[in-house]
């Protein structure tokens, strides 16, 4: 009895661990109350508390008129070369979070994308919701987008994460910072992702010029048509506004 006893301890011991024991896989759905007036938004001392706890943000400096332009970017729907060209004539650099899709039907762009000096950041291979994954199946995602990244484009670091769907728990952070990666959440977003109900440039345009705010993190989503026709024009008069765009590493760096 003792011998099998040993025996089962053994094989449970070389059973792979897919929790977190006493860290919580309680799903949170990002979201908070729109910025207005200018005003930087606020996702309440609970929320900042466990992202400080992890190294994720969601915003810049509030106190500084700068904005970080982010793209997920989980297909191409036409649009990211208009986006990418707008981008370049007002000499403003963004990070793309993309996903295996991306990377295996769109390799020129993503080159071009580095290219062109951007960052390439991580949302996944199959864009699951974390939460409800082992631990090795979250690791997976993310090292497939890290190599395939780097295959494809030469990008050799990839330290940005945005979780798929928006959704994320203790758990998840814990694993992604073990796996190297800072959360990257966004203090502005709308409706843009459906392509079946784009409404203008002007939808999109008003979206970003109601909420914009200090140490914005901005989310567009780059199948949208609506965010290619109003993104030249955006950032043309945020910059009139006083408004100076910065990359996620000056961010980390602040």
């Amino acid at each position: 009895m003792k011998r099998i006893c040993c025996i089962l301890g053994l094989l449970l011991l070389a059973i792979p661990q897919i929790t977190y024991g006493a860290i919580s896989n309680q799903t949170i759905h990002w979201g908070f109350k729109r910025a207005v007036n200018e005003q930087p938004v606020e996702a309440g001392a609970m929320y900042d508390q466990l992202l400080a706890k992890y190294g994720a943000f969601y915003k810049g400096d509030p106190s500084t008129k700068s904005i970080s332009l982010t793209f997920d970017s989980g297909y191409e729907n036409g649009n990211m070369p208009k986006i990418l060209a707008a981008l370049k004539k007002e000499k403003v650099k963004a990070t793309f979070f993309v996903t295996g899709h991306f990377l295996e039907s769109q390799p020129d762009l993503a080159k071009q994308i580095v290219k062109e000096g951007h960052i390439i950041g991580n949302h996944s291979w199959f864009h699951p919701d974390f939460t409800t994954v082992s631990d090795e199946r979250i690791r997976e995602e993310l090292e497939k987008v890290k190599v395939r990244t780097k295959e494809i484009t030469g990008q050799k670091t990839m330290k940005y994460l945005r979780p798929p769907r928006g959704t994320f728990s203790e758990r998840t952070l814990q694993i992604a910072k073990e796996e190297g990666y800072t959360h990257v959440f966004w203090s502005l977003a709308y409706v843009d992702w459906n392509i079946n109900q784009q409404r203008g440039w002007q939808y999109a345009y008003d979206n970003i010029m109601k909420q914009v705010h200090p140490g914005c993190i901005m989310l567009l989503h780059s199948v949208s048509k609506d965010n290619a026709d109003a993104l030249e024009k955006a950032i043309h008069d945020l910059k009139k506004r006083g408004y100076k765009f910065k990359s996620l590493d000056d961010i980390k760096k602040a």
